[in-house]
């Protein structure tokens, strides 16, 4: 195999961009899926069947098709009941939606982890219901499942190349136009390779502080 340098060189300002966009996605994803899936989550603690059936049924639906297929229902079909976005946009609203029909479950397991004598704490000190979640029961909760949610920031990452499919240029769909336009693959796909791998150990390095700052 002959490693061309140059073609590493050439590449590298297309890469840029599509990094930029891969962050962008990631980072605008994943403050979709978690802030989504927490409402879901306590949704479904409603104590009404009008409330959490409709849920229910849509999330299992959302969660059980693939992502490819939600991508491109959002970008080729809903444009005929003139609902357009941009490309990114699709993208982002579609990982996030996605992704957050798994962090809701990850939320309903923190939640129900925080111990019952937090919530007979909770009603004996007469707070109102909001302050018990958001003083007391969500703060448990989340630090609990931080590790699980981090598990499904790298899985997002690891799918933005599905975004290629509707157009967005990231990281691997500029690989790809370069690779077409100059007839050299082994450069580009291998730079795009190496920056998941940085990215998704960066990512999980991160995370780990997170976690470890919040147990402490």
């Amino acid at each position: 195999m002959n490693w061309d340098w140059s073609a590493v060189s050439d590449f590298m300002p297309h890469f840029w961009d599509g990094l930029l966009v891969t962050l962008q996605i990631l980072v605008l994803g994943s403050a979709v899926s978690f802030a989504l899936g927490l409402v879901w989550a306590l949704l479904m603690r409603v104590p009404s069947r009008w409330v959490t059936w409709p849920i229910g049924v849509v999330t299992e639906f959302v969660r059980n098709t693939p992502l490819l297929v939600q991508l491109f229902f959002l970008f080729y079909v809903l444009p005929e009941w003139n609902i357009t976005f941009s490309a990114l946009t699709t993208g982002v609203v579609a990982i996030g939606l996605h992704y957050s029909t798994y962090t809701m479950q990850v939320y309903r397991a923190g939640i129900e982890a925080v111990p019952v004598g937090q919530w007979e704490a909770a009603t004996a000190l007469n707070l109102p219901l909001r302050r018990t979640w958001t003083a007391v029961i969500l703060p448990q909760a989340i630090r609990r499942v931080v590790p699980a949610l981090g598990n499904y920031v790298i899985s997002m990452l690891k799918d933005t190349p599905l975004l290629m499919a509707i157009t967005v240029l990231e990281m691997l769909g500029e690989a790809r136009l370069f690779s077409q336009q100059n007839f050299q693959f082994t450069e580009p796909l291998t730079v795009i390779g190496v920056a998941f791998i940085i990215i998704s150990y960066l990512a999980s390095l991160a995370l780990r502080a997170l976690e470890r700052r919040l147990v402490h």
